[in-house]
């Protein structure tokens, strides 16, 4: 009988954090080598889950997949699993391994299983973009060549040329290693997330974005929406997990007060304006933003997604969203009473 992963859909619950890929000064140079920042990563798994993350998924866009080596990824993966373990080994953590091609994904996968990791965040090759049964097949082929691996699907549509078709989330609630899906790339909650939702039901859950987690929490309820994702935890965790503890908590109008001042910090950020724009930028804006935070220092870009050719006026937006997290911050703490001690340092 194969072995399952540890983890169901059902156990994943809260806030699963995405943070970047910290670099080393010098890695955004084309002759760079082994660029990871270790003992910052291990800072940084090792903080997000004291100040109370439930889940932790890396290298998926923010987190550098595309322009890592093969062994400054293994470097990453074991660094951040190895310490995730020691910090609380109940914390489930799902290293990226994506890649072009099935074979190499299995590969690395395989890694990640010897390692311990609970499982992957996994796209698809999108060298071209892939039809529905090429897709049900590259998913079913992985799950069954490490199948003691859970696996987060990443649904990003700027990503992998195109949306997740309903026929494929049939052939996932079939798969026990699928746990979730990272519900991303311009999506929100709406038609397309219903649809979805009508096949995969309380198979797993399609996480939305924080900003997003409170109305569809409101339409479908912890058993269907338990858990959001959020990049912006790498900014500090603070405001994004008292959202979590006011919807499971049940402070419906608290709830409803964080998500207006979470998307009035998102406002002056391109990507809630034009997700496709801000696709061109993802790495370098989302590791300004988090630089600027102060909650982790996680370096500069590597090539070819470096900061050269980024619009200033993408810059001084991003920047503008800095100060307002970090204004929401200090209002929780006045509104709720409740002293934020998982804020950024500045």
């Amino acid at each position: 009988m194969s072995k399952l992963p540890k983890v169901t859909g059902a156990d994943l619950k809260g806030v699963m954090a995405y943070p970047p890929t910290p670099s080393l000064p010098g890695a955004s140079a084309v002759d760079a080598v082994d660029t990871i920042d270790v003992d910052e990563t291990q800072r940084m798994i090792a903080n997000l889950i004291r100040d109370g993350v439930d889940a932790i998924a890396t290298n998926g866009t923010l987190g550098e997949m595309a322009t890592l080596t093969l062994d400054e990824w293994k470097t990453f993966a074991q660094a951040v699993v190895e310490t995730a373990k020691a910090e609380n080994d109940n914390v489930p953590i799902f290293v990226g391994a994506t890649t072009l091609s099935t074979r190499d994904t299995i590969s690395r996968m395989k890694y990640l299983a010897d390692l311990g990791a609970t499982g992957t965040l996994l796209g698809r090759p999108m060298w071209g973009n892939m039809v529905a049964p090429v897709m049900e097949k590259f998913y079913r082929d992985v799950t069954e060549a490490v199948p003691e691996l859970a696996v987060v699907v990443y649904d990003n549509t700027a990503a992998f040329g195109g949306i997740i078709p309903r026929s494929v989330y049939k052939t996932l609630v079939d798969l026990p290693q699928v746990v979730a899906v990272k519900y991303a790339g311009g999506a929100s909650v709406g038609f397309r997330y219903h649809n979805d939702m009508a096949h995969t039901g309380t198979h797993f859950p399609l996480m939305p974005i924080e900003t997003d987690w409170f109305p569809a929490w409101e339409m479908y309820g912890e058993e269907l929406v338990g858990m959001a994702w959020s990049s912006t935890t790498a900014m500090g965790p603070g405001p994004v997990l008292a959202l979590r503890d006011a919807l499971q908590q049940g402070r419906t109008e608290d709830a409803r007060w964080l998500t207006e001042r979470l998307r009035w910090a998102h406002e002056p950020f391109i990507v809630g304006q034009d997700f496709f724009e801000f696709a061109k930028y993802n790495i370098q804006l989302e590791k300004i933003r988090v630089n600027g935070a102060g909650y982790m220092n996680v370096g500069e870009s590597r090539v070819p997604y470096t900061d050269d050719f980024v619009p200033e006026e993408h810059v001084r937006t991003t920047e503008e969203h800095v100060k307002r997290y970090l204004q929401i911050g200090k209002e929780i703490e006045e509104k709720l009473g409740v002293p934020l001690t998982n804020q950024p340092s500045k």
